[in-house]
């Protein structure tokens, strides 16, 4: 299971280790991550990163300077990355240096999309633990509970067992984003349905081959499917040009469209 740098924070504080939050408070222009990006930084070890490269090791440089002076109070420091370190992102950033404390106040990142997760198999596998490290809001959907791995999943995807399957489709927040890649046609038929005749996702992804999107369309058109909505259906999934069918390739390909999606919404 991935830890997420909050749950590093608070093993470090139950254990009583000494550390020093690194934080983007501000930038502007081209810079490695934005504004929020944390890293903790203790006299031996990094968790986290603010973009790497000569910035980073500067920083870490900086934070091991505060944790040996004893003085706890928090400082910033602006820099210019191009006159300053050489780096041709060209932008600036303030970092902030703060005490790692009970009481920091530590914001979850915003969601980039809502998504429910159909199957439980191979490649829904190789999608969550791609998914386990973005943030996000996921369901991870299947009627057999034995296919679910024995492994815990990140704090932002729950498992959740049902039957009949397609009826959670309408638990799904407005806007959200379905995933459909069970062990059946017949279930991937009745959860598209539903899927389709809510009318209000964000994205809609089926696994399958471009002949099974045809089929399926047919059957959605003799049910009386608008097909303006049908078309929204993505079906093959994944972005294009990448070749394999190993589930970790698919994983890759679709977590990539997912957040292609997301990027434009």
């Amino acid at each position: 299971m991935i830890v997420s740098l909050r749950e590093t924070a608070q093993a470090w504080l139950a254990a009583g280790r000494t550390a020093v939050i690194v934080e983007v408070a501000e930038c502007k222009g081209s810079v490695p991550r934005e504004t929020g990006t944390r890293m903790l930084v203790t006299a031996e070890t990094v968790a986290g990163t603010i973009g790497g490269g000569h910035l980073e090791l500067q920083a870490i440089a900086a934070a091991r300077t505060m944790l040996r002076s004893g003085d706890p109070s928090p400082r910033d420091q602006t820099i210019a990355l191009g006159p300053s370190l050489g780096q041709c992102c060209g932008g600036a950033l303030t970092l902030r240096y703060a005490l790692l404390e009970a009481h920091t106040p530590w914001p979850e990142p915003p969601a980039r999309f809502a998504l429910q997760l159909y199957g439980a198999g191979h490649v829904g596998r190789a999608i969550v633990a791609l998914l386990s490290d973005i943030p996000c809001r996921v369901w991870w959907i299947d009627e057999r509970e034995a296919e679910f791995p024995a492994r815990g999943d990140a704090p932002h995807i729950e498992r959740v067992c049902v039957e009949p399957v397609e009826a959670e489709v309408a638990q799904a927040p407005a806007g959200a984003y379905f995933l459909v890649l069970t062990h059946s046609h017949e279930l991937d038929l009745r959860i598209a349905e539903a899927i389709l005749r809510r009318g209000d996702f964000g994205w809609f992804g089926l696994i399958g081959s471009a002949t099974k999107r045809a089929r399926f369309e047919h059957r959605f058109e003799q049910r009386g499917i608008a097909p303006a909505t049908v078309a929204r259906m993505v079906c093959p999934i994944g972005v294009p040009g990448i070749e394999g069918k190993e589930p970790e390739v698919i994983a890759v390909a679709v977590v990539a469209q997912l957040l292609q999606a997301s990027s434009a919404d």
